[in-house]
């Protein structure tokens, strides 16, 4: 296949764009920056300039492609809801091109839309809150909408996808660890967050755009429920930094914007994502990770 990939230079895209081409698929992947361009070349990608600021550059990558995996997304959470309706826009921007044929469509989401039982993992065909209780499910209603009009869209829900470098909100909340020298869960800390390996998440992407089935769910998780504490802890090991416990009434003023996160019980299954595609995760956990966390400045 030949494949339009957004966000194929970050750090769950670059490893998709390798894992598509190792398997044979070509890839087009967006880009936005001189500087990244040549290291998306330099993996046998086809650069596309663009951006998801341009949608009218996304709807002719997606033109020129037999499927398309959107995966770009402006992490700045401190404009949070902005971005996910942005990525509404983006999601109907790709899909009016793919619409009148069978060519797949990848929507990236989060797992904590599917926390709809509480104290129970989401599942990937739980019912889904909506963006007016968590701004992320604007990218699924997206979704949900184009698939009523034919598209063949699907979904690949992230919890945090993680390497030595990046942990996804984890890497956030260790760089206001160090700020603050010192770090910090929520209550008793039980709360849990589902993770991934990032080679484990990309190939789990490949998967699913070579199944192409239409409005399926998947869930990229390894593991299923990650304690708060426990992953705080691993990183006041490694930062060498105390370790407290803020009263949830405090979170809001400790965390700022992580506080709608960080006291958050998010675990989340993948068992029917295992079944449907065969996927099988073999990366190591969060917590070896973070052992091993490599720490910009040092």
């Amino acid at each position: 296949m030949r494949i339009f990939v957004t966000g194929a230079t970050g750090n769950i895209g670059s490893r998709v764009v390798e894992d598509l081409i190792a398997a044979g698929h070509r890839v087009i992947g967006l880009c936005r920056s001189d500087a990244k361009a040549a290291a998306l070349a330099a993996t046998g990608a086809e650069v596309y300039r663009g951006s998801i600021a341009d949608p009218d550059s996304l709807k002719e990558g997606a033109a020129r492609a037999d499927g398309v995996i959107h995966l770009a997304f402006n992490h700045d959470f401190s404009r949070f809801v902005q971005n996910c309706e942005d990525d509404r826009r983006v999601i109907a921007a790709l899909g009016s091109v793919l619409a009148g044929s069978d060519r797949p469509l990848i929507v990236t989401s989060g797992t904590p839309i599917a926390n709809t039982v509480p104290g129970e993992p989401a599942r990937e065909d739980n019912p889904i809150v909506g963006s007016d209780h968590h701004p992320r499910a604007a990218s699924e209603e997206a979704a949900a909408h184009l698939a009523a009009a034919g598209v063949n869209v699907s979904v690949v829900r992230l919890p945090q996808v993680h390497d030595p470098v990046s942990q996804g909100l984890i890497t956030p909340a260790i760089a206001m660890f160090r700020a603050k020298g010192g770090c910090a869960y929520v209550g008793d800390g039980r709360n849990r967050w589902p993770a991934a390996h990032v080679l484990d998440v990309a190939r789990l992407y490949r998967l699913a755009i070579e199944k192409a089935e239409p409005n399926a769910k998947y869930h990229a998780v390894a593991e299923e429920g990650v304690a708060m504490r426990d992953i705080v802890e691993a990183i006041a090991r490694r930062l060498d930094l105390p370790v407290e416990s803020v009263a949830p009434d405090a979170a809001p003023a400790h965390f700022g914007w992580l506080a709608m996160f960080a006291g958050a019980d998010m675990p989340a299954s993948s068992a029917q994502t295992r079944a449907a595609l065969g996927w099988q995760p073999t990366g190591p956990g969060l917590l070896t990770d973070l052992a091993q966390l490599r720490i910009s400045g040092d």
